[in-house]
Order: structure tokens, then sequence, then C-alpha cells
């Protein structure tokens, strides 16, 4: 099913996505004057359409209760749309390399995009900010839209000191310096922040957001696997079973050298999958070509796994099954996988000796048949070696 893999992207040739359209009009969002004062989460926003040629600018609450807070795999569909439909997105057209020498509006984003904290920020549109509930396969949920005329910040944003160190390196690459900034501790949402905009790197131009936080997570992920590929195989195969908000992951480490596969099942009824749909992509240790048929859902899994060898110390090819039940029944980010696949790893795992064994129970914890899924699956296809504890 084309849907799956386009996420809203135009894959079909239609104008609109039908599936984003219905959703986007199913609530009715709240109204916002020509002025927003409050605190943002810290959240800045850089479109995709037109680029080189494109839309950016900070994102704020319309009401006080909400300004820090942020969507977590402890609430349900519902809450995280109310929530969004109320942080209203305000745009201002900027060329992507005005990252380089920005004027006013785009220096105070990019000092929004550095904090670490919520910072308090006043803007002022042409016209009230207007527009459907907006969902993305990528990004979270925004609600009104409305062109920015004037923004000021109201407190001072908090900068990590490694931050500020980075973007005022210009003579290291972005790879090095997202790589650099995981290591130190910031997290993956504030380091998209800073490639969106135009912060990191020697070729400094603003990034679109949703380019940004798959880039970021392809580039953590590579560094990370770079470190495990010299670290000794598990013993035993080890299942992790876990998930969130409709997202349910059966996480299998084998005791072979590194290779990861990613499998979706999408049962009828979700978000992307009105009736169905079961895909899968892979990589071995060299490093894959091209962009990932799953999107950006497949870095953002892989990097939890990697997160988890790496922090073992040990090296494993892994089998991740992701079954999207009819419980997620709208697009909320790709956050999602990323904080499903994380919370999945951190359970205890289930040991077994023998492969057989470890798929049995697999099958056990998913809703669908293991003979739709299985037959997707390459890397039980490929032929391998035994260990010794399986003959």
């Amino acid at each position: 099913m084309q849907c799956v893999t386009c996420k809203g992207r135009g894959f079909c040739g239609r104008p609109a996505c039908p599936i984003l359209r219905r959703l986007e009009e199913m609530a009715e969002l709240p109204r916002a004057g020509r002025k927003i004062e409050g605190l943002s989460p810290p959240e800045v926003f850089v479109g995709r359409k037109g680029y080189p040629l494109v839309r950016a600018g900070p994102m704020l609450p319309l009401h006080d209760d909400l300004q820090a807070t942020a969507p977590s795999l402890g609430m349900d569909v519902g809450e995280i749309i109310a929530l969004r439909a109320s942080m209203v997105r305000s745009e201002a057209r900027l060329t992507v390399k005005e990252a380089r020498w920005p004027g006013k509006v785009l220096e105070s984003c990019q000092q929004m995009a550095m904090s670490s904290d919520p910072v308090g920020a006043e803007v002022s549109f042409l016209k009230p900010p207007r527009g459907r509930l907006q969902f993305d396969g990528v990004l979270s949920p925004s609600g009104p839209s409305g062109e920015l005329q004037q923004m000021e910040i109201t407190t001072n944003p908090m900068v990590p000191r490694k931050v500020d160190q980075l973007v005022e390196d210009r003579d290291s690459l972005a790879f090095d310096s997202v790589a650099e900034l995981y290591a130190s501790g910031i997290d993956m949402d504030h380091i998209s922040r800073l490639l969106s905009l135009g912060l990191l790197g020697k070729e400094r131009k603003l990034v679109p957001t949703r380019w940004s936080i798959t880039a970021c997570d392809d580039m953590t992920g590579k560094a990370l696997r770079d470190r495990i590929f010299d670290r000794p195989l598990i013993s035993d195969y080890l299942l992790y079973s876990g998930g969130g908000l409709g997202n349910h992951f059966e996480i299998l480490l084998l005791p072979r050298p590194y290779s990861f596969e990613l499998l979706e099942t999408w049962m009828a009824g979700s978000a992307w999958a009105p009736e169905g749909w079961i895909g899968s992509d892979r990589e071995e240790s060299r490093e894959k070509k091209g962009y990932s048929s799953l999107a950006g859902g497949y870095y953002a899994a892989r990097l939890a796994v990697l997160e988890h060898l790496a922090k073992r110390g040990c090296q494993a090819a892994v089998l991740a099954v992701r079954e999207i039940s009819e419980a997620y029944w709208a697009p909320l980010g790709v956050w999602v996988v990323r904080e499903a696949a994380r919370e999945t790893l951190q359970g205890a795992p289930r040991r077994f000796s023998t492969l057989p064994e470890a798929l049995e129970e697999m099958a056990k914890g998913l809703r669908t048949p293991s003979e739709k899924w299985r037959t997707e699956c390459s890397l039980l296809q490929a032929p391998v070696q035994l260990t010794l504890s399986e003959f």
C-alpha cells in the first residue's frame, strides 16, 4: 500500500493527501489574535514547500498551561492531538542560505533553537493565524499558522556549553557535530533544531524540520554503529517486548554479526493503512544506500536499537517487528517510534538458546499471524551459520 511509504509526501500525485485531509478536518481549531506571547517548548519550525525558499518561525502555545508540555507515551492519541492543536506556527519567508547571515527574525529563531529550556517570545502576525490541524508522517501535529510580522524574545535562552561551542565551530562537519552533541547528552529534539536552523557544520543553511529529524537519527545511528563493530557477539537470543501509543515492538537480538531489519505490520484501521499493510527494510554492516522505504520510522527505531547495543557493549543481528494497531489512528510524529522502541529495550529480555524457540515466543506477542510477517523478513530467509549452542 503506497500510503504507508508515502506518509503524505504526494507520491500518488494528488494535490492533497486524502488521509491527512480527513484528519485535519476533524477538529475545530481555537482562534488566535494578531499577537501571541508565551513560552515556546522551545520549538522552531522550518517548512519544506518551495525549497530553497522556505517558511520558518517559532511555535507558541495559545494557552499558558500548555507552554512547557511535551507529548509522551503516557498520553493517549486524543490528548496529544488536543495539546498540539493549540500550538500556533508562525512563518516568515526565508531562503535557506540566510542561515549564514541571519536577519533579526532568523537570529531570534536561532537563539531559541539553541536553548535547552522553554523560551519566552512575543510574535505578531500580518493576519490572525488560521488553518486546519496539520498532520505529518515525521512531525508532531500543529495548529493554526500565520505569516510572521515581528518577533521578540522576552526571556534569556539557556544554552548548554557544548551547544554554544559547536555552533561557534564552523570547521566541524555536521556529522561530527551531531555525534559530539549526542555524546555530551544533548537530546535528539535539541540537536535536530540546531541542524534545522542552520547552526551546525561547515555549510550553514536552513534544513526543513522533517528532514533534520530523520538526518539526525540517521547520523547518530551511524556514529553508534561504528562503535559496535569490534564488540563481542551476544551469547543467547534475547527478545524484548513493549511499546506505547498503539505501537507494539518485538525486538529480537541474534548472536550474529551486526545487521538490522525493521518489519512493520500496519493493522486495519491504523493511521496510514485503513486496510492493513506489511513491509520491511534492512541493512548489513556496510552503509545502507538510499533512503529507507519505511521513511523516518526506520532510522528512529534503528537509533534506539544501536543505543542499546552500544550501552551493553555488544554486537548482534537485530530483527525489530513494529506492529501498529488501530489505537494509533492518527500520525503523531516519528518521535513515537523512537520512544516506543527505547521503552521496549528498557525492559528485561527473555533468553533463548535457539532461534526457533525465540521466534515462537515472538509470534505470541503479535496479533498479526506469523505466516504473514515471516515471509516478508529477509533476515530469516538468508542461510546462516549455526552457533555451537544450536548444534
